[in-house]
């Protein structure tokens, strides 16, 4: 057993790997209890919500317990394992331990002060004091409710207003994600019973409120409308059993749990639009067999895809308003002068979007590469989060599922998605005369509340006119 002299235990905290991320499921620990650890080295790889992230730990020392076991779903803040250190900073500088007292200007606080509190770390490591939750967020509703005690408890003749309750009703515990729910499906959280560690409202306690409003409506209409609905039992999210040989449960998750509050998000918030145009792509397919000869091309991959994005590429700079988003707490459309290229892909842990910062500014070898390097991280599950995020416009390759065409749902921030479906032959009308040709159907779908149609037209016309006539690559650069 390793002996350290003059040493303290470290508390490593689960680190936000993304933007404003809560949560990371632990998927595999690389290190166990006793073993000796360097400063940089990787410790562990968790899930999150946009990617399987490695994480390094920041110091040397010797492992002396993983607080969690692989498949556990962690809290960003929460420590994750203990490390002896031999000298060095004192243990207190990681450590989760129990809030230091409240500062001079918070003198509200000593009465609360729930051990359960859920800081949000972001990065390796904050200031103890930076990890507790800001106090009096309720201050002026509280302070409204007490005023209005007073003057009602005056009226009914009883004189002076009571004393203030010792602790006001605290705003109820959530993470943004989940008021954005109750907002959305009109839930008042303070009506929420928590069942999350420390009295924090789940996603899942605010469906099973939902489900217990419409339980009376469905069941007895007529029966006690006063009684309010937050008072019906909790109901369990799923069945209490069920045939497990014919049916088979998996938990959502990380991307896809992602993947579909992103896609419900998108589908409520920004109306679509959705217009289809076939093409004729035979001398596109051409040239892909061409470029693959050239040597400019070795070792790049090479195929539809890069041609089919090179084209989107020249028709957002024919028509720069398709690459915007929405704000909608400005209430302004932000027009970017930058295209970041996401590239839907398919992975076992779900869909994800990465994205090719500076598509626009890329030449053709150099928008291969990065091509080639996006699909190939994506598969083998080490996209970053940062790869994900701050995409400007998407390409979804449906045709090589052997699929028509589509309509895809915008990625969130985006205004516009490009579905290409299967590249096969056809008979085409082709300078006079049916001939079998290359043949192709592309769908693009944009958001309704700044794209317009005759906007959305011209995009989808141009992608076609290149891909129908590549020497357009040329002439329209």
């Amino acid at each position: 057993m390793t002996t350290m002299t003059n040493a303290s235990v470290r508390e490593f905290k689960m680190p936000d790997v993304g933007e404003g991320l809560t949560e990371a499921e632990i998927l595999k620990w690389y290190v166990q209890p006793g073993d000796t650890v360097t400063d940089g080295q990787v410790v562990c790889e968790v899930e999150t919500a946009k990617a399987a992230v490695e994480l390094p730990i920041p110091y040397d020392g010797v492992v002396r317990a993983l607080h969690f076991p692989e498949g556990t779903t962690v809290d960003v803040g929460t420590s994750i394992i203990a490390v002896e250190v031999a000298g060095g900073a004192p243990a207190q500088e990681e450590a989760p331990a129990a809030p230091a007292p409240a500062p001079a200007t918070e003198p509200e606080q000593p009465a609360e002060q729930p051990a359960a509190r859920q800081p949000v770390l972001v990065g390796y490591g904050v200031a103890t004091s930076s990890t507790r939750r800001r106090p009096r967020k309720q201050a002026p509703d509280a302070a409204a409710g007490q005023a209005a005690s007073a003057v009602q408890s005056e009226l009914n003749g009883h004189g002076a207003a009571p004393a203030a309750p010792e602790a006001p009703a605290q705003r109820p515990l959530a993470k943004p994600p989940v008021r954005k729910l109750a907002k959305d499906l009109g839930v008042d959280l303070a009506t929420v019973t928590p069942t999350g560690p420390g009295g924090v409202v789940t996603r899942e306690d605010v469906h099973a409120a939902v489900a217990a409003a419409q339980a009376p409506q469905q069941t007895a209409p007529a029966a006690q409308p006063s009684a309010p609905a937050a008072s019906a039992p909790d109901r369990p999210s799923a069945p209490a059993s069920y045939d497990s040989a014919r049916e088979t449960r998996i938990p959502v998750k990380g991307v896809r749990k992602a993947t579909a509050a992103a896609m419900v998000g998108s589908a409520f918030t920004a109306p679509h639009v959705t217009e289809f145009v076939t093409v004729d792509v035979t001398r596109t397919m051409k040239l892909v067999e061409e470029l693959k000869q050239d040597k400019e091309f070795a070792g790049l991959r090479v195929n539809p895809l890069l041609l089919i994005a090179k084209a989107l590429l020249v028709a957002i700079r024919r028509n720069p308003d398709i690459n915007a988003s929405w704000d909608e707490a400005a209430q302004e459309i932000v027009v970017k002068h930058y295209v970041n290229l996401g590239i839907a892909a398919a992975t076992p842990r779900g869909l994800i979007v990465p994205n090719i910062k500076d598509a626009h500014a890329k030449t053709l070898p150099e928008l291969a590469a990065s091509l080639g390097e996006l699909v190939s991280t994506a598969r083998e599950g080490k996209t970053s989060p940062s790869a994900m995020q701050g995409g400007t416009v998407t390409i979804t390759n449906v045709g090589v599922f052997g699929v028509d065409t589509g309509t895809p749902l915008l990625n969130p921030g985006e205004s516009a998605i490009l579905a290409v479906g299967a590249i096969k032959p056809q008979p085409w009308v082709h300078k006079g005369k049916v001939k079998p040709r290359q043949v192709t159907t592309l769908a693009l779908s944009f958001d309704h509340r700044l794209v317009d149609g005759e906007l959305g037209s011209k995009v989808l016309a141009d992608v076609a006119a290149v891909l129908e006539q590549p020497k357009r690559l040329i002439t329209w650069a």
